[in-house]
């Protein structure tokens, strides 16, 4: 309560102060208070105004930094783009190794040609004369080498060692390297498989007999019956047991195994008999020797191996002939590579066309020198050059993100800035995996080959083409801008815009998580997050630089 008096008579101490100023001072007072509610009104005044203004500016500024896109269904069709340059499907452009004189060049600018015609044809004395001189060279070494192989086909047959009869080797009585002469014992060769039986009949019973025909064998002491043959039948007859006329009859029979020289056994020939049994002789035991001199250089068998009739199982050296045949073949060889390529030099000085086409150059005619490759590369240097138009083709750059999507065979929609409203197809006709990479991105070189090779379109003529991946059909779709990184989109809402489509109150939009399908340049599928007609605001370029405008000058 104290307090409160306190505060009374000190709040009433200045109006008794008042009263006692004198009365002409009241009116200035009065005065004073008029102007400052008059300067307060206008200053509110004021402050209302600029804030009607910043406000209305606001506002604008909120309206332009957004531009409003509708979620709307379109036929969509996913497609790659690129550029590139129309090329021929084939080019050739003439180059030639040789020079000389052109002495025929039958073709003209513009004229069709076709792979294997004539277009140049050069002088080339100097190589026709080098090639007749080449080929007597290549005469004289044949010959040579003939003399030389007719010399060792007369030696050949001593040179070789050859094994007279069939059999097994049982010894062999030198090795690889060893110094042969005339005469010197190769092998020992026995036929253990096969034996002989060589028994006498009875002259007029050996009189019907012939080679070949069959024989039946008794093995003695054992009683084994063997089939044979007759072998050979001797010529005249002898006098045997009793004084009797016999003639020796040679059977042969396959050894089963168990016979052998000392076993003994008779026989019987067409219901004949022989006339007194013998023992069984190996059909073969030969030894081949040798019939000229030499290094054993060549021995192919070894001890129990067998042999046939005529097997050459060793060969001796002629170490001179020989030599003289190696050097003659290789005289021979090296006369014919010069001859070969003095000829293949020959048919350069005949130029023909590598393709069919049509000649769009020809710099060079009947008269004029051919200076082969001194000519810079540049397209006027070469002598002629053809162009293949019966198809068309150029080769686009395709980004690494888009390269999985290009298939050899998709559809290509083409158009040319020097064909204005004209338009074109292809199909995409190789895919190259050699990509170049430029400042941390890589390209890849895709081919495509020009439908029907319309005339409008020249050789190097540039033209954009748009690559068909797939034609995906009506689906909702937004612009590409409109979608915000982390598939986002801002919605609008009630409230958020006026009756004029301008944004008002960005408050008002809803931020909303969509997913999203294919796209193409423009246009992005929403598979789920948004319905038909909704509206999606997206940060203008124009209206964020506005913002950042106004914070700056605030």
């Amino acid at each position: 309560m104290e307090a409160t008096q306190v505060k009374s008579e000190t709040a009433a101490a200045p109006e008794k102060e008042v009263k006692k100023v004198p009365e002409f001072r009241a009116p200035k007072k009065k005065r004073r208070w008029v102007k400052g509610v008059i300067a307060l009104a206008v200053l509110a005044a004021i402050i209302v105004f600029l804030l009607s203004r910043c406000m209305g500016a606001g506002r604008q500024i909120i309206s332009s930094a957004y531009l409003p896109y509708t979620a709307t269904i379109r036929d969509m069709t996913v497609s790659v783009s690129g550029t590139g340059t129309i090329e021929p499907i084939q080019a050739y452009n003439v180059t030639t190794l040789i020079s000389g004189e052109i002495l025929e060049a039958p073709f003209e600018e513009g004229q069709t040609v076709h792979k294997g015609d004539v277009l140049f044809r050069i002088d080339a004395k100097d190589v026709e004369n080098s090639i007749e001189q080449l080929t007597l060279n290549v005469r004289s070494a044949q010959l040579a080498l003939d003399d030389l192989l007719k010399t060792q086909s007369d030696s050949q047959k001593d040179r070789n060692l050859t094994a007279e009869d069939a059999g097994v080797i049982t010894q062999l009585h030198v090795e690889q390297g060893d110094a042969i002469t005339p005469g010197t014992v190769i092998a020992d060769v026995l036929d253990r498989d096969h034996m002989k039986l060589e028994v006498p009949f009875h002259a007029a019973d050996a009189a019907g007999f012939t080679v070949g025909q069959t024989a039946t064998v008794v093995v003695n002491g054992t009683g084994s019956t063997l089939t044979g043959t007759v072998d050979e039948i001797a010529a005249t007859d002898q006098v045997g047991a009793g004084g009797t006329l016999v003639r020796q009859v040679t059977i042969l029979v396959n050894n089963p195994g168990v016979l052998s020289e000392t076993t003994q056994g008779t026989a019987s020939i067409g219901g004949a008999a022989c006339a007194a049994g013998a023992n069984f002789t190996y059909a073969a035991s030969d030894q081949i020797v040798a019939k000229a001199s030499g290094d054993l250089d060549v021995l192919s068998v070894k001890e129990g191996d067998r042999v046939s009739t005529g097997q050459v199982i060793g060969v001796l050296s002629e170490t001179d002939l020989d030599t003289q045949i190696e050097n003659a073949r290789i005289a021979l060889e090296n006369a014919q590579l010069s001859l070969e390529n003095a000829q293949e030099k020959l048919d350069d000085y005949t130029i023909t066309s590598t393709i069919d086409g049509q000649v769009i150059e020809k710099n060079l005619d009947v008269g004029d020198n051919i200076n082969g490759m001194s000519n810079s590369g540049a397209a006027e240097s070469y002598p002629a050059v053809i162009y293949d138009r019966s198809q068309l083709t150029f080769e686009m750059e395709i980004d690494e993100q888009d390269i999985s999507q290009i298939q050899v065979g998709q559809k290509v929609e083409i158009t040319a800035d020097a064909l204005d409203g004209e338009s074109f197809t292809g199909v995409v006709d190789k895919i190259n995996i050699n990509g170049t990479t430029a400042s941390g991105h890589t390209s890849y070189p895709v081919t495509v080959l020009v439908d029907g090779s319309p005339e409008e379109l020249y050789p190097g003529m540039n033209v954009s083409a748009k690559i068909i991946v797939e034609q995906v059909g009506s689906v909702l779709t937004l612009p590409v801008e409109a979608v915000e990184r982390g598939n986002t989109v801002l919605v609008a809402q009630e409230g958020c815009m006026d009756e004029a489509g301008n944004v008002v109150d960005i408050s008002a939009a809803e931020e909303r998580q969509v997913t999203l399908g294919r796209n193409d340049d423009n246009y992005i599928e929403i598979t789920s997050g948004l319905e038909e007609g909704e509206v999606v605001l997206a940060p203008s370029p124009q209206g964020s630089n506005m913002v950042e405008a106004m914070m700056g000058m605030g």
